[in-house]
């Protein structure tokens, strides 16, 4: 544990894709974070595969989005099997996008990457911002005090080191370490009976274009995927499935019956269960590169926060896959918790303000298991596991009744943006065919050039420098605030404020002033300037 500090300001247990968004975001906040994973590396599979909407905005703002597209695709249409013939393709996921292009939604699609590569491409990120993972390094302990957290971290040779922080988070998966040792108890439900089988391996002679699905295949639907920016396939078979049609096919698992079974996650019998269910002969299926067997289930931690530790991610809820949601979930789990970990340690935010990431996402945590449970039972599995809509889209979730949210604008229309929802995108080019279009002015807290991936909250009085979009204007770790239709006030230092009026911007949000919180979300909608001191007093900026 030669790279371990003896002190640091956040620890952070467990470096799979929440662990290590988290870090990143510290990271471009200036605060110091020691990001441990017991593993030797980092986690090998495809497993959570699909990147919601939501998580594609959160990656533009941390500086990765560009990698991840390049290294992506959007998801392929499904192409059904069966008795060695095509019987047709659909689109999983409704076609490429809506209709019509919605200028406040830049990345309509879910994007498809395999988790593997998401991990590596968030810490290439995290190193290019001065962090680091620290791998082989378990929690075997901790203890909490009124003004510190202490770790006991044991490294890949058995030294064991004490670690101290102000604050601890538990991003070590669904039999996370830290919940345990803290003590929250974690409720939960099988939604299927039935086990499953999820691998990544290589196969020759199957087209790289579709989604492949054998939906009555005997022993139960099995699907194969391919992955971008590989030559592999992803797998995922269920078992003892009432669609299979002969009971006493070698469909790879264990024993009988087969709801009593494993399956057999060894390359031969990955090979194995593929050749039983398929026309593929097991001479065309090559290496595996990893495979998992599982029964899907659903859980939720009783509270999300003890003391000054806080769960995140698997530690904190788990997700049947069907629908995409847990992989992205938890990105925004690391995504709300950061910048207030971040207000708190760099701008003396009072900690209360802390309280308020369970009180946010806890709720969310549990309508988003009821999404997938009901997309699970009603066979999203079978189909790919996806279906879209603004939650699961998860563009359509937020903190309307959050602790941080303040909506003051009176006579709001039904269908009117309100506080606590997802700020919208909108082009400040004026070629959206509106007939008023963008004009924009800052304060002295602006900044020139919003283009830049910002780690300050710095800039001059140069209105929105090179910016064609309201996301780059809210990209960084600072909080914004938009006068649509109105003055811009003053604003205290480490506020970035813009006037803009008319075009797509005055149409979605309406008239009024608007605190963009740093996680894209409207913390305060108001006509009156004399709200705004005190709510952004709330986030330690006075």
């Amino acid at each position: 544990m030669t790279h371990a500090p003896t002190r640091t300001e956040v620890i952070v247990v467990g470096a799979g894709p929440t662990g290590l968004t988290l870090a990143c975001d510290l990271a471009r906040r200036g605060v110091s974070a020691l990001l441990v994973e017991q593993a030797g590396a980092l986690f090998p599979g495809s497993r959570g595969k699909g990147l919601q909407p939501r998580t594609q905005e959160v990656f533009e703002d941390l500086g990765l989005l560009a990698a991840v597209h390049a290294a992506g695709r959007p998801y392929p249409r499904m192409l059904s099997w069966e008795n060695g013939e095509r019987q047709g393709e659909w689109d999983l996921a409704g076609g490429p996008g809506p209709a019509a292009p919605d200028p406040t939604v830049p990345f309509p699609s879910v994007w498809m990457l395999p988790q593997w590569r998401t991990q590596e491409l968030l810490h290439e990120r995290l190193r290019e911002l001065g962090g680091e993972v620290v791998l082989g390094t378990a929690l075997s302990g901790l203890d909490q005090y009124p003004d510190r957290v202490e770790a006991r971290l044991t490294g890949p040779d058995g030294a064991e080191r004490t670690v101290s922080a102000r604050y601890l988070v538990a991003a070590d998966g669904g039999r996370s370490t830290v919940r345990r040792a803290v003590g929250i108890p974690m409720a939960g439900e099988q939604v299927d009976p039935r086990p499953a089988l999820v691998a990544d391996l290589e196969i020759d002679g199957l087209d790289r274009g579709n989604w492949h699905v054998w939906p009555k295949a005997p022993g139960g639907p099995l699907l194969l995927c391919p992955l971008p920016s590989t030559t592999a396939f992803q797998l995922f078979a269920q078992f003892g499935a009432e669609s299979g049609t002969d009971s006493g096919t070698d469909s790879g698992t264990k024993g009988c019956p087969e709801h009593d079974a494993e399956p057999d996650t060894s390359p031969e019998g990955v090979r194995r269960t593929v050749a039983a269910r398929t026309h593929l002969p097991e001479s065309a299926l090559g290496r595996v590169h990893w495979a998992s067997g599982f029964r899907p289930r659903t859980a939720l931690a009783e509270r999300f926060r003890e003391g000054r530790v806080f769960l995140a991610g698997d530690a904190a809820h788990i997700h049947s896959p069907a629908g995409g949601q847990g992989l992205n979930t938890s990105i925004q789990d690391a995504y709300n918790l950061g910048w207030k970990l971040g207000q708190v340690l760099r701008h003396g935010a009072d900690e209360a303000l802390l309280d308020s990431y369970e009180e946010e996402r806890l709720p969310i945590a549990a309508e988003v298991l009821e999404i997938s449970t009901r997309l699970h039972r009603a066979g999203g599995v079978r189909a790919g596991g996806l279906r879209r809509g603004p939650r699961t889209e998860q563009l359509g979730l937020g903190y309307e009744d959050g602790p941080l949210t303040v909506e003051a604008r009176p006579g709001l229309a039904e269908d009117a943006l309100r506080a606590g929802e997802r700020a919208p995108d909108a082009p400040l080019d004026g070629t959206t065919g509106d007939t008023a279009s963008d004009t924009t002015s800052s304060t002295a807290n602006g900044t020139a050039d919003s283009t830049a991936d910002s780690t300050a909250d710095s800039g001059s009085a140069s209105g929105t420098g090179s910016a064609r979009r309201l996301f780059e204007l809210f990209r960084g770790p600072h909080v914004t605030v938009l006068a649509v239709g109105r003055a811009l006030p003053e604003l205290p230092a480490g506020v970035r404020g813009y006037r803009i009026d008319g075009g797509v911007t005055e149409h979605a949000y309406g008239p009024g002033l608007f605190v963009v919180r740093p996680d894209g979300y409207l913390g305060l909608a108001t006509h009156d300037p004399a709200d705004l001191p005190g709510y952004l007093g709330r986030l330690g900026l006075r």
